[in-house]
């Protein structure tokens, strides 16, 4: 899948300061989704509500937005007894991998960034993206080991590497290979809604599944908004940076044209003052 396929620019998004009382789906210009319980129009910018308490929320360039649709496929959460409820999980703060130092000279940035495009390009997946998810994941430290054992620059647990072949967790190369695997499979499982593909990445597919949607656990709020605010970040950057360069080539163009007839002004006037020369001396006069 074209993840920069071009699609219509704007939606209308209404007038009211709160949108969207059940969840609805957001279709972006780049091909994902993103399923929200409410949305306010924020300016040039659009904030989705991930969650209807409203802890949880992204803000999307209102112009990377082509289509807001009701999801009619949004489960019914079942009722919770007070048991239930009392047992539900209490997540703390997100935790902080540890690593080994020092990074060896064989996963120095450059070699970390052909690591990313090679794994993009295989598995069909913006590069940004796969770099936004590292961001999150180990801040780009090869050695990075979180308290739970997820290992590497993608964060892989054991189980997960094993199952993606992944011999060693600590290769750039195969981590980043497998992490980008594990990524397109969690995407096409929930057909391309990046919000469940990443919550899934962080809390497993069992809990987005059992919670219909982002597990009501604040490490993967804030996981998913942080992947997503960085990567509309290099998105909106780039768009700004192809802009300018836009702009610089129209005005060198429209300089050169300039320049060109002024060029050729004078040759006009030497040839017309020559051709009246010849006649005047044809003439006598």
């Amino acid at each position: 899948m074209n993840l920069n396929k071009s699609l219509a620019m704007v939606v209308l998004l209404g007038l009211g300061a709160m949108q969207a009382s059940a969840t609805d789906v957001a279709t972006l210009r780049n091909g994902f989704t993103i399923r929200h319980e409410s949305r306010a129009p924020l300016g040039a910018t659009t904030r989705l509500f991930l969650t209807a308490d409203g802890s949880s929320f992204v803000d999307v360039p209102t112009a990377e937005i082509v289509q807001i649709e009701p999801d009619l496929n949004a489960p019914v959460a079942p009722e919770k007894s007070p048991d239930a409820l009392a047992t539900a999980p209490v997540m703390t703060k997100p935790e902080i991998p540890t690593t080994v130092p020092p990074t060896p000279a064989s996963s120095r940035p450059a070699d970390i960034a052909e690591a990313v495009n090679s794994a993009s390009g295989r598995y069909r997946i913006d590069p940004d993206l796969v770099n936004s998810v590292i961001r999150a994941e180990s801040g780009f430290k090869v050695h990075a080991v979180s308290p739970k054992g997820a290992q590497g620059l993608m964060q892989l647990m054991p189980g997960t590497a094993s199952n993606l072949g992944v011999s060693n967790a600590f290769d750039p190369n195969a981590n980043v290979d497998g992490g980008t695997r594990y990524l397109r499979e969690l995407l096409e499982r929930y057909n391309f809604d990046l919000v469940k593909a990443l919550a899934a990445y962080n809390a497993g597919p069992h809990r987005v599944e059992q919670y219909g949607g982002v597990p009501p656990y604040l490490e993967t709020r804030k996981y998913v908004a942080s992947i997503v605010r960085d990567f509309n970040r290099k998105k909106i950057a780039q768009q700004k940076a192809t802009n300018s360069l836009a702009a610089k080539g129209q005005a060198r163009t429209k300089g050169k044209s300039q320049i060109a007839v002024k060029q050729a002004a004078p040759k006009t006037t030497r040839a017309s003052a020559a051709a009246t020369k010849r006649t005047n001396a044809a003439t006598g006069n």
